[in-house]
């Protein structure tokens, strides 16, 4: 029994997506498909990535408050989100970036919830994160 404990043990950790050891490097490269629409400015006006404003601007992120970033005009289902005190994390930014309609019906149990972001990325998200962690410490 405690052999069969332990083997499921290895094998969940194994199966799980190592978000802690994505490569900062490989993310700033696939942080271009990004830009099209979304730019990392520091608050002191410093672009980092010069981008789109199409969407929000990344800086800091992992942990703000979903919907929240001043001045940008959000979608009805992510504010929602955010109402609910949803802050994000590496995690879930990862899983967003997927296939982000699908994520906001099941975080705000409304099946008629839309993203506004379209793209889906479906590989690579734990680099993208580790970028955008990254910038925040430079």
């Amino acid at each position: 029994m405690k052999i069969s404990l332990y083997a499921t043990l290895a094998a969940l950790a194994l199966a799980t997506p190592a978000l802690a050891e994505g490569d900062a490097a490989v993310g700033e490269k696939e942080f271009t498909k990004c830009k099209t629409c979304h730019s990392i400015t520091a608050p002191d006006g410093t672009d980092i990535v010069k981008g789109g404003k199409v969407g929000p601007n990344l800086y800091g992120v992992i942990g703000r408050q979903a919907g929240s970033y001043p001045d940008f005009r959000y979608k009805d289902s992510i504010v929602e989100l955010g109402e609910s005190g949803f802050v994000w994390t590496a995690e879930e930014i990862a899983v967003y970036m997927q296939d982000p309609t699908a994520f906001l019906k099941e975080k705000t149990g409304n099946k008629r919830a839309r993203s506004g972001m379209t793209h889906k990325q479906n590989k690579n998200q734990e680099d993208i994160v580790a970028f955008l962690a990254s910038v925040v410490t430079e």
